[in-house]
C-alpha cells in the first residue's frame, strides 16, 4: 500500500465525481483535513473506510488500496476473444472482452477461454433457414449438463442459457462465420468453428 498512489487515486476519483474534499469527508464521516492528508500522501484512510469509498466511487476496494486502476487490454473489438466468467455457486454467466475483476456469490471468478472440442465432444450443427440449429447427445441431467451455448463472431455474441433435464435444442441466427462456444458444468468450456 502506497499512500501517495492511493491518495492520488482518491483525489482523481473525487474530482471525477464532482465532489469537494468537504463533501467527501461528510459522506465518509471524517474531517476535510483527513481527506486532504490522504490526497497528499501524508495520511492513509482507516481500512474500515475503504468499502464506503469504493462504493461511493464505484470501484473495487482492492484497486483503491493498490492506488491504481488497471485499464483492460483492448482486443481490437474481436468478440471471439471474449472471456467467460462462470459462477460455480449459482451458475451466473458473465462475459468481458478483456480480463476483468469479477466476483459472484462472494467468490472471485477467473476468466475462462474455451478449448477446442475434439470430434467426439462437438455439438451437432445444422442449417435451418437462416439459423444454426444446435443439438447434442450430451447428458442433460441435474448432475451433468451443458449450461449455455453461444455464437461468437467478430462483432457479436449471442448466448442461449440451457437447463438441466431439458434437451439442448436451440437456434442461433447465422450472422456470419464464427465460434460456437458452450460450457459443460463438469468438463469446462469448449468451442468449435461454424
Amino acid at each position: 500500500m502506497d499512500p501517495v498512489k492511493t491518495g492520488a487515486l482518491i483525489k482523481s476519483l473525487r474530482v471525477e465525481k464532482g465532489l469537494t474534499q468537504n463533501q467527501l469527508a461528510d459522506l465518509v464521516g471524517v474531517s476535510d483535513k483527513a481527506v486532504s492528508k490522504w490526497e497528499t500522501g501524508n495520511g492513509f484512510p482507516d481500512l474500515s473506510i475503504f468499502p464506503r469509498l469504493a462504493e461511493l466511487f464505484g470501484v473495487d476496494s482492492e484497486r483503491l488500496l493498490a492506488g491504481e486502476m488497471d485499464p483492460g487490454n483492448q482486443t481490437g473489438g474481436n468478440m471471439k476473444k471474449t472471456k467467460f466468467y462462470i459462477c460455480p455457486v449459482c451458475g451466473n454467466i458473465l462475459t468481458a472482452m478483456t480480463e476483468a475483476s469479477v466476483s459472484c456469490c462472494g467468490k472471485k471468478l477467473e476468466g475462462q477461454s474455451p478449448k477446442k472440442a475434439e470430434p467426439g465432444e462437438r455439438l451437432n450443427v445444422e442449417m435451418i433457414e437462416n439459423d444454426y440449429f444446435v443439438t447434442t447427445d450430451h447428458p442433460m441431467t441435474k448432475e451433468h449438463y451443458i449450461t449455455f451455448a453461444a455464437l461468437l463472431t467478430g462483432d457479436s455474441l449471442i448466448l442461449r442459457k440451457q437447463y438441466p433435464e431439458w434437451d439442448l435444442q436451440t437456434r442461433l441466427p447465422r450472422i456470419g462465420r464464427g465460434m460456437l462456444v458452450w460450457a459443460c458444468n463438469q468438463h469446462g468450456l469448449f468451442y468449435q468453428l461454424v
